[in-house]
């Protein structure tokens, strides 16, 4: 019997590999814009106090071969699957890794971020650079997937793991902080979804720790004069300590694994402030290449194959979100 071999595509982010590499990666960031040295020094500081580099290759690549696996263990008879990751904004680039798919013979595979909730300003801008990449490969779109049971029956149990650091007579009353990435608040004027898929999965979450008090917060707006998405998790720590609460943890439901925006904003700045006010602040691990998570995003992915169910290319894609 002839093997029919489907392609995914994971997309992700990107970061440095070296310090010297902060430059040309923020150049890529801000779309080429002037970046004063200033910006420069600052962002490389972060990675240096984060060890120098971001991890998001290495991890973002461990979740391709588990959903590799996953995928190919859930096929059917003729049926195989390959795994490819692209980075936005550092190697290896989406352009280049369509070019090599397309070198490969390849025709057609599914797109997936490795982020669960949809803005033209986040998902949008991953598919924007596919179409910017102007490959003979068709790239469906999955473009959100913020209440998939297996990245909340995960989220759930790292929930749990984390709330058993505190001491046990104090783990109900320990508010949970849940995060994800802020964005300017022009997208409000785009009937954007961002924010509605956000409250969808923080809803769920919140009918699986019922009794649990909870918070919810942005964090790691970027340096520029707009308004920004808030309440900021600084603002809500800050509040929460005037409350007399004296122990928070912190859950990213916007994050899947370790990068800057949690082992620098929640590990290091977030960390110190909660310590200078005496309070004890815990984060959820991360949920990287758990297996309820992987296992449920092959799950879907061969599913949508299966009813067709995927966003077609679409050039204009992410095309104002600057």
């Amino acid at each position: 019997m002839t093997t029919a071999t489907h392609h995914l595509m994971l997309l992700a982010y990107g970061g440095p590999n070296t310090l010297e590499d902060v430059r040309p990666y923020l150049l890529d960031v801000r779309s080429h814009r002037p970046t004063s040295d200033h910006i420069v020094e600052e962002i490389t500081e972060r990675y240096r106090q984060i060890g120098g580099r971001s991890p998001i290759l290495e991890l973002t690549s461990a979740e391709a071969a588990g959903i590799e696996r996953a995928l190919n263990a859930q096929a059917g008879e003729g049926e195989s699957w390959k795994v490819w990751v692209g980075m936005r904004h550092w190697h290896p680039f989406i352009k280049d890794v369509l070019a090599d798919m397309a070198g490969s013979g390849v025709t057609e595979a599914v797109g997936l971020v490795m982020a669960p909730h949809y803005s033209k300003m986040s998902i949008g801008a991953y598919f924007k650079r596919v179409a910017e990449a102007g490959s003979p490969v068709r790239l469906r779109q999955i473009q959100s997937w913020n209440l998939l049971p297996g990245y909340l029956d995960a989220l759930t149990e790292r929930i749990h793991d984390a709330l058993a650091k505190f001491p046990e007579d104090e783990r109900d009353q320990v508010p949970v902080i849940f995060t994800a990435h802020s964005l300017p608040e022009r997208i409000r004027t785009w009937d954007d979804p961002y924010e509605r898929e956000l409250r969808e999965t923080v809803d769920a979450l919140r009918e699986r720790i019922p009794d649990q008090p909870w918070e919810w917060a942005y964090q790691s707006a970027a340096m520029t004069p707009d308004p920004w998405l808030g309440p900021d998790a600084g603002e809500v720590i800050a509040r929460l300590h005037g409350e007399g609460v004296q122990n928070v943890l912190i859950c990213p439901i916007g994050f899947i694994c370790e990068h800057v925006e949690i082992l620098f904003d929640i590990d290091v700045e977030f960390s110190q402030q909660a310590r200078g006010l005496g309070i004890r602040l815990e984060r959820i691990e991360m949920l990287n290449d758990h297996p309820l998570l992987l296992n449920a995003l092959a799950a879907m992915v061969r599913d949508k194959v299966r009813t067709g169910d995927l966003a077609e290319p679409d050039p204009e894609q992410g095309a104002s979100t600057g």
